[in-house]
């Protein structure tokens, strides 16, 4: 039987591993999840004027099955929805505005762009409704030991490609124009990846997803969900930085060593199956690997960094051509690639908890909103966009891949059971992705621990599903 296992990180990618690693191997295994930040990672909160915001990207795409599990199987409920309106910003004027009307909405795509706005729904859907073949071969029990595998057998080497070529050059290849690509689809990148139209064509079809599909968000605050699938699994939390993991064996079998330092000073642990859910890139940890040989490779590729701020104040309206700040009608401002613009993207946000009696600030009030920016915004930035404010509060990150520079997809398995959760994000990055991540280590660990070879990396497997249905 296994005995200890260990999670290394906390955030979503951690708390879905140390749940399904429960699920599939019984609630009798001892799980330890190191955390040096805090449970939830990336899925932070800040508070302005006693409320709590989301720091970062909040929505989670209708289609997200693991997410809608979690809120299930937690009692958590979805956050009431605040109608809101968008608009794409080139700089100098509005190049698309949303109204409230739905339909006008579809004329002035048609009008603008034509059948560039069908083709892209086609494809994005097309690309979709082939992922969503994981949520059967996973819940058939089948894993995958590279992230190319798991795409192989969702759509082919047409999958794996997409990771390697740019989401531009796909959607000019299916009749999308390029001036569709510039207004409508570099806007959204900017606004979820803060990348340009170069991020690899399945990331950027995640994103396109959860651009135009329903989203929704968890009331309380995203991060409920890391913190009670902790409790719901009676994980014990460690906050302590892991600094390296060592390989020792006994009895012919694989024993990980996880070294950590926390408030108390150094320790370490042995472990049977190691789940590692914090980037390895050199950028963003210094994590060494002892006694492997051959030894664990360098992790190529960047991470682009990204600054979010929290802006309570009033938006300067003229700047976006309205004089009059009560006229003005948007709650989200997307940005073209315009070399001027010093911001990707902004939005007047609502608190995690939305009261039944919560409305949306006027336009002419002072309203909470989120700045996203490659660079911290000056204050000379911050006075083109706010007439005034009372606080801003700055958080920077390396959130996302760059995109850009990614060549090969990292491994998920570093060792015979020692599995690495984060490198998905080469794929895409969002919630689910992670969970869908998440699950899939599980699976792998737990096959590759009673030698079910059947289940790991099989061909056609679309077949397979469909006879042992």
């Amino acid at each position: 039987p296994l005995s200890p296992a260990a999670v290394v990180g906390a955030g979503l990618g951690g708390s879905a591993a140390a749940h399904f690693l429960q699920q599939h191997f019984g609630p009798q295994v001892q799980l330890d999840v190191y955390e040096a930040a805090g449970v939830g990672g990336r899925l932070a909160t800040v508070t302005v004027n006693k409320q709590q915001y989301e720091s970062r990207g909040a929505s989670i795409h209708a289609l997200s099955l693991h997410m809608q599990d979690f809120v299930k199987i937690l009692g958590l409920k979805h956050r009431r929805e605040v109608a809101g309106k968008s608009a794409i910003f080139s700089g100098e004027h509005f190049v698309l505005e949303e109204t409230d009307w739905y339909l006008l909405n579809l004329f002035r795509l048609w009008w603008h762009y034509g059948i560039s706005f069908l083709r892209l729904q086609m494809w994005v859907e097309e690309v979709m409704e082939k992922f969503m073949r994981i949520y059967k071969y996973q819940a058939h029990g089948y894993a995958f030991s590279s992230l190319e595998e798991l795409l192989r057998s969702l759509g082919g080497e047409a999958f794996v490609n997409m990771t390697q070529r740019s989401v531009a050059e796909s959607l000019l290849e299916v009749g999308v124009t390029q001036r569709f690509v510039d207004d409508v689809i570099a806007a959204v990148l900017r606004s979820s990846y803060g990348q340009s139209v170069l991020v690899p064509a399945f990331a950027g079809a995640m994103s396109l997803a959860g651009a135009q599909g329903s989203t929704w968000a968890v009331e309380g605050g995203n991060k409920l969900v890391c913190s009670g699938l902790l409790k719901l699994t009676k994980a014990n939390v460690i906050s302590a930085r892991v600094t390296g993991i060592s390989l020792h064996s006994s009895e012919g079998r694989a024993l990980y060593q996880v070294h950590y330092e926390s408030a108390e000073g150094q320790g370490s642990a042995f472990y049977d199956v190691v789940v590692v859910t914090t980037p390895l890139h050199p950028s963003r940890s210094n994590f060494t690997f002892e006694n492997f040989d051959p030894p664990i490779a360098d992790f190529p590729g960047a991470f682009q960094p990204s600054v979010t701020s929290v802006v309570h104040g009033y938006l300067n309206s003229s700047y976006f051509g309205f004089p009059d700040p009560k006229l003005f009608p948007f709650t989200s401002i997307l940005t073209t690639d315009t070399p001027d613009l010093f911001f990707h993207a902004m939005d007047n946000i609502c608190p995690v908890n939305i009261s039944a009696a919560f409305r949306r600030k006027q336009p002419q009030e002072a309203a909470v909103w989120r700045v996203l920016s490659q660079q911290p915004l000056d204050k000379h930035q911050l006075k083109t966009l706010f007439r005034s404010y009372y606080s801003v509060q700055v958080t920077e990150w390396q959130t996302y891949p760059r995109y850009d520079a990614a060549k090969a997809l990292p491994p998920i398995v570093l060792h015979e059971n020692l599995f690495y959760l984060s490198g998905v994000e080469w794929v895409a990055s969002s919630m689910e992705m992670m969970a869908v991540a998440a699950k899939n280590v599980a699976l792998l660990a737990y096959n590759r621990w009673h030698q079910d070879l059947e289940k790991i990396d099989q061909k056609d497997l679309m077949h397979k599903v469909k006879t042992e249905l």
